[in-house]
């Protein structure tokens, strides 16, 4: 199957919202000005018009596999990517330096890029995102562990996509167990730079991020991609695509009821 992109995002700006500026989130938004660049070369009215959302502050562990110095410790993550991608690509991009669940700017989004790290903030994601009122053409998740991830573009069930026929399954749909708060660790954030390097290696996020972001400039500049996901394994060098394909999205479903049956036993 081949999924054809929505024609409306075609013909103005898209407005991408991309919450979370930590690991995946950093790598996302240090490439989608190149993404823009393109579109508005290739004759796309407007390109991109991004927001970056995090309530979260720069703390020192950050520094280590983050786009951040010491000097900017104790500074709101998403101002100092805005400002940094403004000065740098002459844009007018905004930062919304607050969480997700205590916002009001996420009205009139094309595109959320989730980039998360806990199950109850995708939970938060779903539940805005499949709103009956909500217009929200595209949810790209991304997520990770230690050396390995995947990222799922998917069409939210809403205003706008609600009767299309060929829908993009989302992560939640896909992965039903990635949106189950009641998994969640409790055991927080790493709290010193070695800790954090054990939990995870340096390139993951990066690796991942370009993965999903080259799977954007398919459907933006090509209108149509055939598949809308994959997972990336760092450790042994792999990608596995996730195919827009019914037949896989049963697959998957089928694996995590396997996955949960087995939790619960």
């Amino acid at each position: 199957m081949t999924h054809v992109i929505a024609p409306a995002l075609l013909r103005r700006p898209v407005r991408v919202l991309v919450i979370g500026c930590g690991g995946n989130g950093s790598a996302i938004a240090a490439g989608l000005p190149y993404l823009h660049q393109a579109l508005l070369v290739q004759g796309h009215p407007g390109g991109l018009d991004v927001t970056l959302m995090d309530g979260d502050v720069i703390s020192s562990t950050n520094c280590v596999r983050q786009p951040f110095s010491r000097h900017e410790i104790g500074l709101p993550k998403a101002v100092v990517l805005v400002s940094r991608i403004n000065l740098f690509f002459g844009l007018r991009w905004q930062a919304a330096p607050e969480y997700f669940a205590e916002t009001s700017q996420a009205d009139g989004v094309d595109l959320v890029v989730g980039c998360v790290d806990s199950r109850a903030a995708r939970q938060s994601i779903a539940t805005w995102a499949t709103d009956r009122r909500r217009q929200v053409h595209y949810w790209l998740d991304l997520g990770n562990n230690a050396e390995s991830g995947q990222f799922v573009l998917g069409q939210p069930l809403n205003a706008v996509s609600r009767r299309k026929a060929g829908r993009l399954r989302t992560v939640a749909e896909l992965f039903p167990e990635i949106v189950d708060a009641s998994l969640d660790r409790g055991d927080g954030p790493s709290c010193s730079a070695a800790e954090a390097l054990e939990r995870q290696e340096p390139f993951v996020n990066s690796t991942l991020a370009n993965h999903a972001l080259a799977l954007l400039a398919r459907l933006f500049r090509h209108g149509a991609i055939t598949y809308h996901g994959a997972f990336v394994n760092v450790g042994g060098s792999r990608v596995q695509p996730i195919a827009v394909d019914r037949l896989v999205w049963r697959q998957l479903r089928l694996r995590g009821k396997v996955i949960a049956a087995q939790r619960a036993a």
